[in-house]
């Protein structure tokens, strides 16, 4: 049986991570990253990549990134609480790592939206809820799979 951490070390080493991951999607959330600010971005980007790409193109691949972000966001932050709920444990494996895990993106997928609801050039929205969920879930996925596969 392995000593246990000092609490110091251990929330640097397991929850730290999770506490910035959920700070940079409060960021990611604010008026700086709304449609309107990345879609200039957007479109200097590949007009100067493709130049002969339509103003439709430019709004499909935008698009694109937004919903794709998400899903990176929350499948980031999953594989982050798995890790961090299973906090070094030596068992083979415990449904409550990714059960937790999976409640917890829930969770702050929907406070994520409650607070944009506030930002003025944001918009509140049940279909990214879900695309976080399922970014979140299937970080659960890959988590698991990589513990159990390590362990043998």
């Amino acid at each position: 049986m392995k000593p246990r951490m000092p609490l110091k070390q251990y929330f640097i080493k397991y929850w730290l991570p999770v506490v910035l991951g959920m700070g940079f999607i409060f960021w990611m959330s604010t008026e700086t990253f709304s449609q309107g600010n990345t879609s200039s971005l957007i479109k200097a980007i590949f007009r100067l990549l493709i130049p002969g790409i339509s103003p439709q193109e430019v709004g499909l691949v935008h698009e694109f990134i937004r919903r794709a972000a998400h899903v990176i966001e929350f499948f980031i932050l999953g594989l982050l609480l798995f890790r961090a709920f299973r906090g070094g444990s030596n068992a083979s494996f415990n449904w409550r790592w990714p059960l937790f895990a999976v409640t917890f993106v829930v969770l702050w997928a929907a406070s994520d939206e409650f607070h944009q609801f506030f930002v003025p050039t944001r918009a509140a929205s049940a279909v990214d809820v879900g695309m976080d969920t399922a970014g979140g879930m299937f970080g659960q996925v890959v988590s698991a799979w990589r513990h159990l596969y390590r362990r043998k």
